[in-house]
């Protein structure tokens, strides 16, 4: 079963950490992700930049309206995700909790992942 990963954490706190502290944080975390490549069960990876470089669509009105920002209604913001290829619900968890081991704080959302569409094989 395939799961996405979310990473949740408060921009605030993740953006003022020092270069030594991030440096620390992603090596830790590489750390765990090399032990899952390894292992066959670790999908693509995904480090978003922060929410001030989103472009949001807001659909509430018509016609559409494109703004600068995310304009999210969140206390935690979604700084990236991690694909994984796992037996069962209980992997993905551990998979998580090891990746919270290596990031102090925030949150990891687990969500199985259904095929919808393989459009880089044109099916």
């Amino acid at each position: 079963m395939k799961y996405a990963v979310f990473c949740y954490h408060s921009e605030d706190v993740v953006c003022a950490w020092s270069r030594e502290h991030e440096e620390a944080v992603m090596g830790k975390l590489g750390a765990v992700l090399e032990r899952h490549a390894k292992a066959g069960t670790l999908g693509p990876v995904a480090k978003l930049m922060p929410t001030t470089a989103a472009t949001t669509l807001r659909k509430d009105n018509e016609p559409a309206v494109v703004l600068d920002g995310p304009f999210a209604e969140t206390k935690e913001q979604l700084l990236g995700f991690f694909m994984i290829d796992c037996a069962n619900l209980d992997e993905a968890v551990a998979f998580a909790r090891e990746l919270g081991d290596a990031n102090p704080g925030g949150a990891y959302e687990i969500r199985p992942v259904e095929q919808f569409q393989n459009w880089s094989a044109g099916a």
